[in-house]
C-alpha cells in the first residue's frame, strides 16, 4: 500500500491563492464544445474543475489533435471563470490523450493501476496544488510474551532476525495490518494491544526514494503453533526476549524494541504503551483512531482546568 501523508490541505492552497471555496448553488458542471461535441468538467468547492474522460463517451473515436483543441478551448473558459486548477483523469485505454494534455502544460500528479491523473495550475506562479503519496507505511507486530516470535525474510539482503510485518494496505488500520501480517508470515493469530514505536526514514530505496514510516505494535497471541510462510521466510521461531535484546544477528531497531519490552514487563506496560481510542471525525459519519499514552478518565471528561 502507498498511504498519503501531506501537510498542505486544499484550504491552505486556496488561502495562499487568495480564493475562497465556491458557494453552494453554483453550476454542478460546465460544458465546452469540441470536435467530439462536449468536454465536460465538474467544478469543485475548492475552486478547481475535474474532468473524468471515462464519463465522456464521445471521446471514444476522437484523435489526439482534436482532443487537444477541445481541451485548449475548455482551459480558456475555465480561466475566464477564475478557476484555480484542472484535474484531468485519463483511463489507461485513453492514454493517447496524455501527450496533447502535456503540450498544454499538464503534469502528472499520480497514477493508479488503470488510470492516471494530470493537473494544470491556472493561476500565476508555481502550482500550489497538494502533492500525492509522500510516504509508505510499514507495520510489524510483536507478540507480547516472554518469548518473542521472530523470523528471517527471504527478500532481505542480509539474513537477520526481525519482527513479522509488511506494508499497510489502503484503508487498513495499523493494528489490523500488524495482525494480518503476523498471521500471513507465521500462522499465529493475535489481537492488537498497543503501539510501541515509530521509525521515520527519508529517501528510502525500499520506498521508491520516498519517505518511509515503520510502526511496531504490541500484540497478544491467540495461538502459539508456528506455521510460517515458506515463500517469504527462511526461518521462524520463538526466542527469549532477553536473548533477542542482546543478539547481534538482528537490526538495531529490533534490539531496541526488545529492550523496550523488557522495560515494560519489569516496570509496567503503561510506561511504554501508546493505546488507541476511536473518536468521531469532523466529517459526518467518519471516525479516526488516536494513539497516545493512557489518559485517566477524569481527564478525558474534564471541562476546565483547576
Amino acid at each position: 500500500m502507498w498511504p498519503l501523508l501531506r501537510g498542505l490541505s486544499w484550504r491552505s492552497a486556496l488561502a495562499r491563492a487568495g480564493r475562497a471555496p465556491l458557494q453552494a448553488g453554483r453550476r454542478a458542471d460546465s460544458c465546452y464544445p469540441g470536435s467530439a461535441g462536449e468536454l465536460r468538467g465538474e467544478p469543485d468547492r475548492f475552486g478547481g474543475v475535474t474532468v473524468h474522460l471515462t464519463q465522456l463517451h464521445a471521446l471514444g473515436h476522437l484523435d489526439a489533435a482534436a482532443f487537444q483543441k477541445a481541451l485548449q478551448a475548455a482551459i480558456q473558459q475555465w480561466q475566464s471563470e477564475g478557476r484555480l486548477a484542472v484535474w484531468l483523469h485519463i483511463p489507461i485505454l485513453q492514454s493517447r490523450f496524455i501527450a496533447p494534455a502535456a503540450t498544454l502544460g499538464f503534469r502528472f500528479h499520480h497514477a493508479e493501476s488503470d488510470s492516471s491523473t494530470l493537473t494544470l495550475w491556472l493561476r500565476e506562479g508555481p502550482s500550489r496544488l497538494p502533492g500525492y503519496a509522500t510516504h509508505q507505511v510499514g507495520v510489524a507486530g510483536q507478540i507480547s510474551q516472554r518469548k518473542i516470535i521472530k523470523l528471517v525474510n527471504r527478500s532481505k539482503l542480509k539474513n537477520t532476525w526481525k519482527f513479522p510485518g509488511g506494508l499497510s494496505e489502503p484503508g487498513e488500520d495499523i493494528g489490523d495490518t500488524a495482525i494480518r501480517e503476523v498471521f500471513e508470515e507465521t500462522g499465529i493469530k493475535s489481537e492488537f494491544r498497543s503501539l510501541l514505536s515509530i521509525r521515520q526514514q527519508h529517501r528510502s530505496p525500499g520506498a521508491f526514494g520516498k519517505s518511509d514510516m515503520y510502526i511496531i505494535c504490541r500484540l497478544n497471541p491467540n495461538s502459539f503453533t508456528i506455521d510460517f510462510c515458506h515463500h517469504e521466510c527462511l526461518r521462524c521461531e520463538w526466542m527469549d526476549l532477553n536473548a533477542l535484546a542482546k543478539t547481534e544477528n538482528t537490526t538495531l531497531i529490533t534490539r531496541r524494541v526488545a529492550r523496550l519490552l523488557l522495560y515494560g514487563y519489569r516496570e509496567g506496560f503503561d510506561k511504554i504503551d501508546f493505546t488507541m481510542e476511536e473518536l468521531p471525525a469532523v466529517y459526518t459519519g467518519l471516525f479516526y483512531k488516536l494513539y497516545h499514552k493512557h489518559l485517566p478518565d477524569n481527564y478525558k471528561t474534564m471541562t476546565g482546568i483547576d
